[in-house]
């Protein structure tokens, strides 16, 4: 229902003046709308996604910027991962953990509370110009979640065409501490086949080519991980810096994937 509302002849700002930024327009109030029909105390809900939205994303953060204890937090957060509005994740390859994250499943909802529940005064006067000002600056950081759920289902669009160099059953985020450093790592994709078998991914959504840092930086972080067959894959908005592709194209377990290769794949199957 959101995607028919998406008019493709119209630029990205056209678009969401229309949906979010005018008071008559029906994503304007769908979120409030649809929390006052599901839940009973809206406003302890509400402030949950809003802190979520724009940054806490451990049940300690969104108890200290919502102010509510921790079993009723628990409980509200409970109740909007059953609405699939909010998900739960765990390091990937844990079966538990101590301290999930938690996140926004639903973009649209990530994208009402992060930039339109703080400008409805304004929108509810008309001034979607001056709004849109305030959001465009925001918007390629905002992207870089939803570019991450993009690669995914990239992944998972190789695998069902046979076309995956690594067969594996799940792929998910992995955070952690380095043994070696004591710091806190995260690896944005990762998926394994067997013990012996894994690929690493890291998405940018950047406007400038992806270099060899990056990637350099993605091996160092597999090192934490014992498997023998190792596979890489950088996504980008953009593209690639020549240092980092010549180094891709000597090793045949590095892939580097631009948007516009995932845009022109999807051409191509239509």
């Amino acid at each position: 229902l959101y995607m028919t509302l998406i008019n493709e002849s119209l630029s990205v700002e056209e678009n969401i003046k229309n949906n979010f930024l005018t008071s008559n327009s029906y994503l304007y109030e769908e979120p409030a709308n649809l929390i006052n029909r599901e839940c009973r105390d809206a406003s302890e809900y509400n402030s949950i996604i809003s802190a979520i939205a724009n940054g806490a994303s451990r049940l300690s953060e969104i108890c200290t910027k919502t102010g509510m204890a921790t079993p009723l937090a628990s409980s509200h957060l409970n109740k909007l991962i059953g609405l699939e509005i909010v998900k739960k994740e765990i390091p990937f390859g844990l079966k538990s953990s101590k301290k999930p994250l938690y996140s926004l499943e639903d973009s649209m909802f990530r994208f009402w509370y992060r930039f339109v529940q703080d400008n409805v005064s304004a929108i509810n006067r008309g001034l979607a110009d001056i709004v849109y000002r305030r959001v465009d600056p925001q918007l390629s950081g905002f992207m870089g979640a939803v570019f991450e759920e993009i690669c995914k289902q990239y992944l998972w669009k190789l695998l069902s065409e046979d076309k995956s160099p690594v067969e594996f059953s799940d792929i998910g985020r992995w955070w952690g501490t380095n043994p070696k450093t004591r710091t806190q790592e995260e690896i944005g994709i990762m998926g394994e086949a067997d013990k012996n078998t894994a690929l690493f991914c890291e998405c940018k959504w950047k406007n400038e080519d992806v270099d060899i840092s990056v990637l350099n930086t993605l091996i160092d972080r597999s090192s934490l991980f014992n498997y023998a067959d190792k596979y890489y894959f950088l996504f980008s908005k953009k593209g690639f810096t020549k240092g980092c592709t010549e180094t891709a194209e000597k090793n045949t377990n590095i892939m580097l994937i631009s948007y516009d290769d995932m845009l022109n794949k999807r051409a191509a199957k239509n």
